[in-house]
């Protein structure tokens, strides 16, 4: 689940109510993400959240949806953070920058909960699956929107902006794989790193200095 040092110190997940329904999300994202969603029970979640079985049941009928009710809130919380950035101010290197920044620091923050909602997709029912796609084409729109701006102002120099922007959201997505609260980097400290090596992927081009006055 998501630890004090993953969540800052904030209850994780306080969106979801009843307290007993938060619990068992939390353990269930816990298992999940260290078992896989196939080889993990609804014994082992209610388990890990203290309660029965049938207890589980009372607020989720399935497991699956509990792993819909995970990927759902995560997914919400990526496009919030890549269309607030894609709308924001500033140039189109700016705000692609602030895009990857955030990105990568919330799935470095939470690399447990987003491995579960970023790679157990295939896990979840037809149409559950349809409404996640849908979500996670509308963060590739924010981002291919901000890469195709820069390309017209002359900011970037890129010539497949669909295939980079696939690649720019992969890169960002993967730090949930790898991340460790034991490791060298904090996740602003990899927000920062990603941020500079999309912008070189794109070509970002410095904006030109001003020009000194000319003495008289």
């Amino acid at each position: 689940m998501d630890s004090a040092a993953e969540t800052g110190g904030y209850q994780p997940w306080s969106e979801v109510t009843p307290d007993a329904a938060r619990r068992l999300l939390v353990a269930a994202v816990e298992a999940f993400a260290e078992r896989g969603y196939h080889a993990t029970t609804t014994r082992d979640i209610a388990g890990r959240a203290g309660m029965s079985p049938a207890a589980l049941y009372i607020h989720y009928k399935t497991k699956e949806e509990l792993l819909h009710r995970i990927s759902r809130i995560g997914h919400d919380k990526a496009l919030e953070i890549l269309e607030t950035a894609a709308d924001g101010p500033g140039s189109a290197a700016e705000r692609l920058d602030q895009a990857v920044r955030s990105f990568v620091r919330w799935h470095a923050a939470h690399h447990t909960t987003a491995r579960v909602v970023q790679y157990e997709l295939d896990a979840l029912a037809p149409e559950h699956r349809t409404e996640i796609v849908a979500l996670r084409r509308q963060s590739d729109a924010a981002v291919r929107r901000v890469i195709a701006e820069g390309v017209r102002s002359g900011e970037f120099e890129v010539p497949d902006v669909p295939g980079t922007t696939l690649a720019v959201l992969s890169l960002c997505i993967d730090v949930a794989r790898w991340f460790s609260v034991a490791g060298p980097r904090t996740p602003d400290e990899v927000g920062a790193l990603y941020a500079d090596l999309v912008l070189r992927m794109v070509g970002a081009r410095p904006e030109p200095a001003a020009a000194a006055p000319q003495k008289k």
